[in-house]
């Protein structure tokens, strides 16, 4: 006779009613997680299966309410050390299937507990792919999410606070996540099996990074080469930056539209490529770089968010499987004669890196240092530490 297996049905009753309200007025239901409260921003979807932890601690998600197209988010629970930032700028986050008991060895926390913690508000049960389609079709709305354990919403009052939040353009959220103090950073290469995150002993090349809402795996990459980074604030002047003696510049990811960012931005990185320094933008720094050489950004329909998006390397042929979270991109249109385009994206042929002629002055869209995704693209810090070591080698003469 075969026993019937008792199911340990998962605890549904500690979980409140959910309710998704877009700008167009659609609604979808599902099961509230996480913090119970509301939020309010602009719903776009992520492609990755994998490093949930990692994309909703990104900084560059501040002002947006993530769609997982991944069914099975949560069943690796989440740690203290993967968080790529210490605060959690995300303002919800959207599951297809029940979260699950997690299962992995360096598990502390389950994903529901983690997003109560940081006060994010999240729904699961969603038609996630109906959500996806609806933004692949329209666009990234305007939306409300929002987790009541008495399943209370009021509908208009969801509709109101969507139709008057104003969006992401025009919107400078760098000066928001970015880090109101100077700090050396610790130090901490990036994770392997065996060790982990290795603290070095050694720092050598003096890196400043600017602060637009910086990823700790970038950090962990310059760690990996023995640089001495200094992060400053994204306001700080070019004159204060050059008193900190750099070898190096870096322009770091982040949330927002670079042209409000750029009001400020623009100036300061304009002063530091006068003096020759070598520079490297990632994301965010990629467009305000194109904006302090003359180039333009627009906002995209769709933006790019996952972590297996194919670019192809104008220079050398070879394609690249990368990381990607953007929703604004350098256009192509009056493009300055001294800049070079060095990556194109695959998807939609929109501009993935550039290049100064004249000077080591370069940009990439996407994220070569992953957290999560392929490592395709990690020589890029290769190519700018060599810039900078020849920048360090002349100072000495």
């Amino acid at each position: 006779m075969i026993k019937k297996r008792k199911v340990n049905s998962t605890n549904k009753s500690k979980f409140n009613p959910g309710i998704l309200v877009l700008e167009n007025k659609s609604i979808f239901n599902g099961i509230g997680i996480g913090y119970e409260g509301t939020a309010t921003g602009e719903v776009c979807f992520n492609t990755s299966i994998t490093g949930y932890q990692e994309i909703i601690s990104d900084p560059s998600y501040a002002g947006q309410i993530i769609n997982f197209t991944f069914p099975h988010i949560g069943n690796v629970g989440t740690n203290k050390q993967d968080n790529e930032s210490e605060k959690v700028w995300t303002k919800g986050v959207i599951f297809n299937s029940e979260i699950t008991n997690p299962s992995n060895y360096r598990s502390l926390m389950e994903l529901d507990l983690w997003l109560k913690k940081n006060k994010i508000v999240g729904l699961t049960g969603l038609d996630t792919r109906g959500l996806t389609n609806f933004i692949r079709d329209k666009g990234a709305p305007r939306g409300t999410i929002s987790n009541d354990r008495n399943g209370n919403f009021g509908i208009k009052k969801l509709i109101k606070n969507t139709l008057k939040w104003p969006g992401l353009n025009g919107l400078d959220l760098a000066k928001t996540v970015s880090t109101k103090n100077k700090f050396s950073w610790k130090g901490f290469k990036t994770w392997t099996k065996e060790d982990g995150y290795k603290k070095i002993k050694k720092k050598k090349l003096k890196i400043v990074a600017i602060d637009y809402g910086i990823k700790t795996n970038i950090l962990r990459y310059f760690s990996n080469f023995y640089c001495d980074v200094t992060v400053v604030p994204c306001q700080m002047s070019a004159e204060d930056i050059l008193a900190l003696n750099p070898s190096g510049i870096f322009l770091s990811n982040g949330p927002g539209d670079p042209a409000a960012t750029g009001t400020y931005a623009i100036k300061i990185i304009k002063n530091l490529i006068n003096k020759n320094l070598p520079v490297f933008g990632i994301c965010l720094g990629h467009q305000l770089l194109a904006l302090a050489l003359g180039g333009k950004t627009k906002k995209m329909k769709l933006g790019h968010r996952g972590a297996n998006h194919p670019v192809k390397n104008l220079i050398n042929n070879k394609v690249e499987i990368t990381s990607q979270n953007h929703g604004f991109e350098v256009t192509k249109n009056n493009l300055p004669k001294n800049i070079e385009i060095t990556h194109k994206s695959l998807f939609d042929n929109s501009i993935e890196g550039i290049k100064l002629k004249n000077k080591p002055v370069f940009s990439v869209q996407y994220h070569p240092e992953s957290n999560p995704g392929p490592q395709d693209s990690h020589y890029l810090f290769s190519n700018f530490i060599n810039e900078v070591k020849k920048y360090a080698k002349k100072k000495r003469y």
